[in-house]
């Protein structure tokens, strides 16, 4: 098997060195071009012209001046509506065949194209992951050959007139390559399990018969899974029945909060690997160990422009000001918070994902994800973003003798006046923390790195409220909303409603 491994990784090694190096500049314009000539004879093609647009000196400007911003609720409003009837060439040629449904962090529902050419986008783009793996200098040789755990939501889809629908991570497992399935765990019969702990307790059942050398997943949902194999054979480590288990790909949500946890979890190192996979696409992966960082996936089938994420370009409801000016990969900066727009081979136009992004080096085109244009604490002029609360949550994990996994905030009124009030889930004993150190820690720590929140302190925001919970109440607390496994991230901002109802789950579940 050693020899295959050898093979594998060869061939994966020349791959990556014939990989197209062209400049995301470059790519970034072919790739439009492209979009609006496939789309040309689309109805939405032709209500903004874009055959006209195709003959612009200047193919950005023209097509940024004539079509408008798009949230979910917009395009799915106008667009997307005849497409889920099962109309064709709408935003996109021919008919669409499967819809990525999501609970949404920024709409309650969101039902999404997946068109067949965004199934091929997702593909390549994995392929791209899989050849930037040389790369990754300390795999073992035998890792090439081992079989990859894809731990996602139900390839079980449901059949809604016409068309298909699941969650993204169920599409594209569905939807695998046959050459891919030789490695492809729990298999599809084990996948298509609907009931998520029914699927768990068949992985652990199966996991003798395997040799995972990576897994793919979100961490909370991944260490259950770890967990339950782990119980059901009494094991010390998930090494001890997985022990060519090298890499963790890992999405959706940040990782540093359950680096603690899986430590406990893996009896020798793991290499992490961070990908961007969206309901809307497979927008980019880290494909070197230096950086924790992902490089943009400047050539597949996907355009992006990137808004300052400031007050000037929002509006209070959240979507975009109608005049906020985009720029493309050409005019980035590092280090300033952008919000992320897309154009897809899916029919998403000038489509705002939903996601603040920050360049950390842009000749590598590589970003991380700062936070959620929805998950913004500014009700009292805080302006809050998710990666300034990551980082005080990384702070604090770092400085108190506490691991805290999941958390949620929202601006809360006591005696008509405003304070922010935190929800930590913890893991283990958390009854000898000092609350009013820890709370006081954290205040220090946001005014110190966010200086409209220090401005608010000394204003309207009268103060902070901490409570600690176990960390399995949030795991409890997407069950109770039937959003077990799968792509579902917990809300990092909560509106009061929502987090009223939140209160009282935690008050019976406590």
């Amino acid at each position: 098997m050693e020899i295959i491994g050898n093979l594998i990784k060869s061939a994966i090694a020349v791959g990556s060195k014939l990989q197209n190096k062209e400049a995301p500049e470059k790519a970034q314009h072919e790739v439009l071009e492209d979009l609006l000539d496939s789309a040309k004879d689309t109805a939405f093609g032709k209500y903004y012209g874009f055959r006209q647009l195709l003959d612009q000196e200047n193919l950005f400007e023209a097509f940024s001046k004539e079509v408008p911003y798009h949230d979910y609720d917009k395009i799915a409003k106008e667009w997307w509506n005849k497409t889920l009837e099962g109309k064709p060439d709408i935003c996109w040629p021919g008919v669409c065949e499967y819809f990525a449904v999501s609970a949404g962090t920024t709409s309650s529902s969101k039902h999404i194209p997946v068109t067949e050419d965004m199934l091929e986008s997702v593909r390549k783009a994995g392929m791209y992951q899989v050849l930037s793996l040389p790369n990754f200098k300390d795999l073992p040789e035998t890792f090439f050959d081992k079989e990859i755990l894809m731990l996602g939501s139900s390839t079980n889809l449901n059949q809604v007139g016409g068309h298909l629908e699941g969650e993204i991570s169920g599409i594209s497992a569905a939807n695998i390559p046959n050459w891919f399935k030789r490695f492809y765990k729990p298999g599809l019969e084990i996948s298509s399990i609907d009931d998520w702990d029914e699927r768990v307790q068949r992985i652990a059942e199966e996991a003798k018969n395997w040799d995972v050398g990576s897994i793919s997943g979100i961490p909370s949902w991944i260490e259950l899974m770890l967990q339950r194999v782990i119980e059901y054979h009494k094991l010390e480590t998930i090494h001890d029945i997985w022990p060519n288990l090298a890499v963790f790909t890992s999405g959706g949500v940040a990782l540093d909060p359950y680096k603690k946890s899986f430590d406990k979890l893996f009896g020798k190192p793991v290499q992490y690997i961070d990908t961007y996979l969206a309901s809307e696409g497979y927008l980019a992966t880290q494909v070197r160990p230096e950086t924790s960082s992902m490089q943009l996936i400047c050539d597949n089938g996907i355009f992006f422009e990137f808004i300052p994420f400031e007050a000037k370009n929002m509006n209070e409801d959240g979507s975009i000001a109608a005049d906020a000016k985009s720029i493309t990969i050409a005019d980035v900066e590092e280090n300033v918070d952008y919000i992320l727009i897309i154009s897809t081979v899916a029919g998403a136009w000038r489509y705002m994902i939903g996601d603040t992004i920050v360049f950390t080096d842009k000749e590598r085109a590589e970003i991380k994800i700062t936070g959620r244009t929805k998950f913004f604490l500014n009700v009292v002029g805080s302006q809050l973003s998710v990666n300034r609360m990551d980082d005080a949550v990384s702070n604090i994990n770092d400085n108190f003798p506490i691991n805290i996994k999941e958390f949620t905030v929202a601006a809360v009124r006591e005696n008509n006046e405003y304070i922010h009030h935190w929800y930590f889930g913890v893991e283990g004993d958390f009854t000898l923390i000092n609350q009013e150190e820890l709370k006081n820690y954290l205040d220090k720590n946001l005014q110190e790195n966010n200086k409209n929140y220090k401005v608010a302190r000394n204003k309207a925001l009268k103060g902070i409220k901490i409570s600690l919970i176990p960390a399995d109440v949030f795991i409890s607390w997407n069950d109770n909303k039937k959003n077990k496994g799968g792509q579902v991230k917990v809300a990092k901002v909560m509106k009061e409603e929502a987090f009223s109802e939140f209160e009282d789950f935690v008050k019976s579940a406590t």
